[in-house]
């Protein structure tokens, strides 16, 4: 082939050719070069074949031949365990009604048993509400729902809430933080049949404190928030008694054990004193209907004097019919004359006496509202002057929604009521809540529960600590 190229090369060179033919011959010069080089790579990919190597390379590239005797099997991962989450969380069936849950928390998870040998049940919430909102509530609720509360957090919000009521053991473990996003977040463990329930809000690692006991004595020893007398499980509850709102009874029945919850049979009987006669019954008769400024007006001087019976320095003073009205509409006649009177003459109600007010009338057989029972009881419990107050400032402490539509006088009364902690007036009558309503009604089941706790935390009594006191022998 080299020979036909330089041939015609050299053939061009003389002359030969015609120059016409030099486009064909170059296109035959390069289909022959084309040719040439598919030989070699022919000769070359057959010689390859051939050879040890091509095997060697074959064999490297094979599939193991032990994978076909023993074929690995690859197992999919086991499924997870299923948990309820908040869209399809529910209490379980056999939940204890007597544990409180608090009405802003959505449940978001239902666990297994925690402890095999006293099947715990572990209920975890999350609630928007902050820390504070959440310990609050179960203070209250089981203060009033007859729980013994064993010990409390302390004062930086570490440690637990521990209750007890018959078989069962509650306990609140409350978190100084919340968790990002605002979210406060706590579980419940129970157990209907042993004595250890736990309600735990996260995070874990708090440590628990201990309080003393919830029931105090007369001396009402520090640490202590005093709960009403138990009833005996074996007796049954009237039916006047079942009207009364279960988490106020006991309260009821510590007062008319006193004999302080005395009423009038006869409505025109007070507006004389003729057929003026208390009744002393062994519970309040018509618990449910409203409670009339007079009657509260009653109950407050006798509760407070019964419950400071031996304490001379503390009780108030009944006016003596010397005494100038304070009230245009309580005259010396009135059957309640001396205690609406001994309370203006102290200055526990606002009075011209006072210059707290310009009215004149008291108005007696008005029904008696939220703002006007705070604004008489807490004086009875601070024994000092009223703070003032704003309505900013009783929304921040509180964190009522109608904070300003409370009386500015009462809302002092409300202030100061808040600094009593879980002794507060409006949490033991009230519970929890974010609305006051302060011109609503009171009914005369709780007028009579503001009554049951005289004072300050670590420094009042109790109608229990004084039916308590009566018992106890003198020395």
């Amino acid at each position: 082939m080299l020979n036909i190229i330089f041939t015609q090369r050299r053939g061009d060179s003389q002359g030969l050719k015609p120059a016409k033919t030099s486009k064909t011959n170059k296109t035959n010069i390069l289909a022959a070069v084309n040719t040439w080089l598919a030989v070699c790579l022919l000769a070359a990919v057959t010689a390859c074949a051939n050879s040890p190597n091509s095997k060697a390379l074959e064999e490297s590239l094979a599939a193991d031949p032990k994978l076909k005797q023993n074929p690995v099997v690859f197992s999919s991962p086991p499924p997870a365990t299923a948990v309820e989450t908040n869209s399809t969380a529910k209490l379980p069936p056999d939940f204890p009604t007597e544990i409180p849950l608090y009405p802003n928390a959505e449940l978001i998870e239902v666990g297994g048993q925690t402890d095999p040998s006293q099947k715990n049940v572990r209920l975890r919430w999350e609630s928007t509400d902050p820390v504070n909102s959440v310990q609050n509530f179960y203070s209250t609720e089981f203060g009033r729902s007859n729980w013994e509360i064993v010990s409390r957090p302390t004062a930086e919000g570490q440690g637990s809430l521990v209750a007890t009521r018959d078989n069962l053991r509650v306990t609140v473990s409350l978190s100084p933080t919340q968790k990002v996003g605002g979210s406060t977040e706590f579980t419940i463990d129970y157990s209907k049949d042993s004595p250890e329930i736990a309600a735990s809000p996260q995070p874990k690692n708090s440590e628990s404190s201990a309080s003393p006991t919830a029931s105090p004595t007369p001396s009402n020893s520090e640490g202590t928030t005093p709960t009403p007398s138990a009833s005996p499980k074996s007796a049954k509850v009237s039916q006047q008694e079942s009207e009364i709102p279960q988490q106020l009874r006991q309260y009821v029945a510590d007062l008319s054990q006193l004999e302080v919850l005395k009423v009038r049979s006869s409505p025109r009987a007070s507006l004389t004193t003729e057929n003026a006669n208390l009744e002393t019954a062994s519970t309040l008769p018509k618990p449910n209907k409203i409670a009339t400024r007079r009657e509260y007006a009653r109950w407050l001087v006798a509760a407070n004097n019964q419950i400071y019976v031996s304490r001379q320095a503390k009780q108030i003073r009944l006016a003596v019919d010397s005494s100038e009205p304070a009230f245009s509409d309580v005259p010396k006649t009135d059957p309640d004359f001396s205690a609406i009177q001994g309370l203006a003459e102290a200055g526990l109600i606002p009075s011209s006496l006072s210059g707290e007010t310009k009215d004149v009338k008291f108005r007696p057989d008005a029904p008696l509202t939220r703002e006007t029972m705070i604004l008489w009881k807490v004086p009875l419990d601070t024994r000092q002057v009223l703070p003032t107050a704003n309505i900013d400032g009783v929304k921040e402490k509180w964190g009522f929604q109608d904070a300003s539509k409370i009386d500015s006088q009462a809302s002092r009364a409300v202030l100061a009521d808040f600094n009593n902690g879980d002794l507060a007036n409006i949490r033991r009558v009230f519970g929890f809540t974010t609305l006051f309503q302060p011109k609503k009604s009171v009914t005369r089941a709780e007028a009579a529960a503001s009554l049951w706790y005289l004072g300050v935390q670590d420094q009042g009594l109790s109608a229990k600590d004084a039916l308590e006191a009566k018992t106890q022998p003198a020395q």
